[in-house]
């Protein structure tokens, strides 16, 4: 992990400890550890958790809070499969489920759940996270790539930071977009003004979407469309498309909570997922429809 904050005036004359807990949800005790072994930078030096914090300076956290032990396998948590072999799985994940522990969110997550299905994932790849290859939003529903095995974990490690994993999404957006398909390249870093969003800015990681027009609807006037993804920043479709002026139905964080269709959850789901197979090297291609929740609203529209 690698993340930076530009210090709002906001937050001005706090001390880091407090601010980067209100910045990312985690605890005060949980930043003045990482502050403690020099995972929290302030405008690149070292700093104490006392120090007070001056408007523009930059803040980096360079590692999240070590979690209190590794994820343990919890039998309750439901785990839909859609593919499986040796070296990989493809697991459909249903909005409201987090990939893995976190801070806040320590038990009850999809990796306990694979853990519990498949204990084999001990040992591969990342230890608070084992198996993850990527990941999706705890609101965002769908196909979620998991490695069984080390070998096939560097792998498709290594294909997905070449781009050479197929990703698609299906959002439903407000509004008509001017062009029935197109890219979006701009830059995505953490919002100046909401730390605790990202956001289109100069600065940010390069980040770049594709899109597609799927359908069009008149009242409300919404498009359905599909999103390939050729980078993975964080709540990157999210960010592009609310930054091109139409964001996500339902999305309350990025405008898209308005009037006239109401879902209680962002409509984006992961639809689609294409990749070689670390092993073999034949192609593998899974498919997810929409959940009937967001099923439903489409046919509500038509």
């Amino acid at each position: 992990m690698d993340e930076e904050f530009s210090v709002p005036a906001t937050l001005a004359g706090e001390r880091i400890d407090r601010a980067v807990a209100l910045l990312t949800g985690w605890t005060r005790r949980d930043i003045q550890g990482l502050v403690a072994n020099g995972s929290v930078l302030v405008d690149g030096a070292r700093v104490t958790k006392s120090r007070r914090l001056e408007a523009g300076e930059v803040i980096e956290v360079l590692a999240e809070p070590a979690p209190s032990g590794p994820p343990e396998p919890e039998p309750d948590v439901p785990v839909t499969v859609r593919y499986e072999d040796d070296d990989v799985v493809v697991v459909a994940k249903p909005a409201g489920l987090v990939v893995h522990p976190g801070a806040g969110h320590a038990h009850g997550t999809l990796v306990n759940g694979l853990l519990a299905r498949y204990p084999e994932l001990v040992g591969v790849g990342e230890p608070a996270r084992p198996g993850i290859v990527h990941r999706l939003d705890r609101d965002t529903s769908g196909l979620l790539l998991v490695a069984r095995s080390t070998r096939a974990y560097d792998a498709l490690v290594a294909r997905l930071a070449a781009h050479d994993i197929e990703r698609r999404y299906l959002a439903l957006v407000w509004g008509r977009l001017d062009a029935p398909r197109g890219v979006i390249d701009a830059p995505i870093g953490r919002s100046l003004r909401r730390p605790t969003r990202m956001s289109v800015r100069e600065g940010g990681r390069y980040a770049r979407t594709a899109y597609e027009v799927r359908a069009e609807y008149a009242e409300p006037i919404v498009s359905l469309v599909e999103c390939t993804l050729e980078t993975g920043r964080t709540h990157q479709i999210r960010v592009h498309l609310q930054a091109i002026g139409h964001p996500v139905v339902g999305d309350d964080a990025y405008g898209g909570v308005r009037p006239g269709l109401t879902l209680g959850r962002p409509f984006l789901h992961a639809t689609a997922l294409g990749f070689p197979h670390p092993v073999t090297g034949e192609m593998v291609e899974v498919v997810e429809p929409l959940p009937p929740e967001l099923d439903n609203a489409l046919q509500r529209l038509a």
